[in-house]
């Protein structure tokens, strides 16, 4: 037992220093957060102090709302640092990258499989809804990346469903704190292995493109050029 005592102890500063560097990140976005967890903790454990009194049992009650108090400022807290760490990767590139990362389980997730010099970029999940397209940028220039994506996505599975998201504010877009709750809303339509081989189909076919060999040097009297393919000179 003496030797876990260490470990243990050592945990607790590293999850409270996490908390806390946690707060000061929210309060810089929501300065009013010291005041709102105040305040939900004190009528908390107020509200059930007075109903332990009224019915005879301010301890017992006191006790109990102490302990929701607690429970009620960290589901508070919670959301208000979420919604700040949102308002902070808003706008920022790969930011929908790192919330597709922390959709939940049952989700394979390759970003920016298509970029441009605009760096408008596209991601990708695979999931039981299908292929899910993220698309974050410009909103007319992600257009024909999505596009392509569609196509491609077309020929190498056709017999699953494409949707795409167009990560912003504007009309017909999906808002960065709205984007995991959009897509866990699809309608789920693959099974597990169907998702895996997806998703096998799809990585296979991106390391055959990336490690198809290209000649080196001149071209061999009578080789013929793939269509479509070449080097530029």
């Amino acid at each position: 037992m003496a030797r876990k005592e260490p470990a243990a102890d050592a945990a607790n500063p590293g999850r409270l220093k996490q908390i806390a560097l946690t707060y000061k990140m929210t309060r810089k976005a929501d300065s009013k957060i010291g005041l709102v967890l105040a305040a939900v903790g004190i009528v908390t454990f107020g509200v059930f102090l007075a109903i332990g009194f009224l019915i005879g049992h301010p301890i017992y009650l006191g006790i109990l709302g102490f302990v929701l108090a607690f429970l009620a400022m960290a589901i508070v807290f919670g959301r208000r640092a979420e919604r700040a760490a949102f308002g902070q990767m808003e706008g920022q590139p790969g930011a929908a990258a790192a919330v597709l990362d922390n959709v939940g389980r049952g989700w394979a997730t390759t970003p920016a499989i298509a970029m441009n010099r605009s760096q408008d970029v596209v991601h990708r999940a695979v999931g039981k809804a299908g292929i899910v397209l993220v698309a974050e940028g410009n909103p007319n220039r992600v257009k024909s990346l999505l596009a392509a994506e569609k196509k491609k996505m077309a020929r190498i599975v056709s017999d699953v469903p494409v949707h795409d998201i167009i990560v912003g504010d504007g009309e017909g877009q999906t808002p960065l704190k709205k984007l995991r709750t959009t897509m866990l809303k699809l309608p789920r339509v693959l099974t597990g292995p169907q998702v895996t081989a997806t998703n096998d189909r799809l990585r296979a076919m991106g390391d055959l493109m990336s490690n198809m060999p290209l000649p080196k040097g001149p071209m061999p009297k009578g080789m013929r050029m793939p269509k479509g393919g070449g080097r530029g000179r």
